[in-house]
Order: structure tokens, then C-alpha cells, then sequence
């Protein structure tokens, strides 16, 4: 009994350590995930996962593994700013697929890329032809960037010569349910102002689910009950 309570204790330390040492390192090590971030969260998975089922492994061993692996790999992060030379090694480099409408296959030999996952990230993109595009960069975190000939792309406001219009950050006004009083101050609305918007429309705060005050300044609901007959359930 006195095993299980032990493992049980060393997973929930090897969560909250890796968690720790994540937002310490920063957003980047899952948003932006270069050769350097993705080496760092296997081995920090590695070793979490000993910490959790090898009993004999002793918690300063881990600790002690932790700390140094959290400042080599913050140490490789400083150095990757500082140096352009080294980020290319520690982080990696783009790569070129497409330029100027011509496919680079030797480019694409060199990191192995082949020409069916080519096409499935641009279709993943809304891209079905592959005479549309002009340039595709393959970046550091494995995505894909596109640019598209000008007779592909989109209009613009610009484009158009359009005035262009006042947009502000979208203010979320209830979650779940919850009024979200200090967003309403921050902007200078009462819960009051936001209660006769949702009578207005025939509802109680009580029947809201999520509400937002979007860009345009225009307001969305969505209630609990939405009124649709046979919801569509794939599962």
C-alpha cells in the first residue's frame, strides 16, 4: 500500500515540476516549438515519467535533473537570441520549398520532405492548386508558410480604397455563465447596461452562456438553450 501511495505522490510532483519548469521557460516551448523546445519537452518527459514509476529513483536525483536540464535549456534560449550563428544550430533554420512558383526538390530531399506532404499541409490550407502559390517556407516549428501569386490573393480594404474602420479588442462580457464584472469596469459598463441588453433581447443573464462585445464594438450571445431541434452529433 505504501508503493502506491508513493507513486501517487511522485506523479503529482512530476506534473507540477514539468508545469514549473514550462512556464518558466516560457510560452514559446509549446507555441513556437523549434529543435530546441522539442528535444527540452522529451527529455523533461523522460525524466517525469521515471520520477512517477521507478521507486528507487531518489527525489534529489530528480530535482537535481530537473535543475540542470531547466538551465541548459534556458542558458541554449540566451544564446539563440544573442548569436544568429548558434540559433541556426540550436533552433534550426527555414527552408525554402517553393520559390517562385518552382518547386526546390533538392531542397526538399535535404530535410525529407516529400511532395504528398507538401500538398496535404497546402490543402490543409484551403489550397487545392498548387500553381497559386508563389513562395512556401517551411519554418523552425514545422509549419508551413504560404505566400500566393496577386492573382490569388485577397482584396484587401486597401485594395479597394476603402476607409478603413475602428476596430478594438474584443471584451469578453460572461463565461459560463459568470458576469465578468472586472471587464465590465475595465471598460466602463455597468452590470446593469448589460442586463438591459440581454432583456432587450428576450433573455435573463441566468439564461446566457457566453457573451463578447467583438471588434466593431457589436455584441454576440449564446444562450443555454439553443433551439435546435436535432443538434448535429457525430460521436
Amino acid at each position: 500500500m505504501q508503493t502506491y501511495a508513493d507513486i501517487i505522490v511522485r506523479t503529482i510532483l512530476a506534473i507540477f515540476s514539468v508545469l514549473l519548469i514550462a512556464r518558466l521557460l516560457g510560452k514559446q516551448t509549446i507555441s513556437n516549438m523549434t529543435l530546441h523546445d522539442f528535444v527540452t519537452n522529451i527529455t523533461l518527459g523522460s525524466v517525469a515519467a521515471n520520477l512517477a514509476f521507478n521507486v528507487p529513483l531518489k527525489y534529489s536525483y530528480f530535482i537535481l535533473t530537473l535543475g540542470v536540464m531547466a538551465s541548459i535549456s534556458f542558458l541554449l534560449s540566451v544564446i539563440a537570441i544573442k548569436s544568429s550563428k548558434l540559433r541556426k544550430w540550436i533552433s534550426g533554420s527555414p527552408t525554402v520549398l517553393i520559390e517562385n512558383g518552382k518547386i526546390l526538390e533538392n531542397n526538399m530531399k535535404k530535410i525529407r520532405y516529400t511532395l504528398d506532404t507538401l500538398n496535404q499541409v497546402l490543402r490543409s490550407k484551403g489550397i487545392f492548386n498548387l500553381s497559386e502559390v508563389d513562395y512556401a517556407v517551411l519554418e523552425d516549428n514545422g509549419t508551413v508558410s504560404v505566400l500566393l501569386k496577386e492573382d490569388y490573393q485577397l482584396v484587401t480594404r486597401k485594395d479597394m480604397k476603402l476607409a478603413p474602420s475602428t476596430q478594438k479588442f474584443p471584451i469578453e462580457l460572461v463565461m459560463d455563465g459568470v458576469i465578468l464584472e472586472q471587464n465590465l469596469q475595465n471598460q466602463g459598463l455597468s452590470k446593469e447596461w448589460l442586463e438591459n441588453e440581454v432583456r432587450s433581447r428576450g433573455k435573463r443573464i441566468a439564461d446566457v452562456l457566453y457573451a463578447v462585445r467583438g471588434t466593431h464594438q457589436q455584441l454576440f450571445f449564446d444562450y443555454y438553450q439553443d433551439d435546435i431541434r436535432k443538434p448535429i452529433d457525430k460521436e
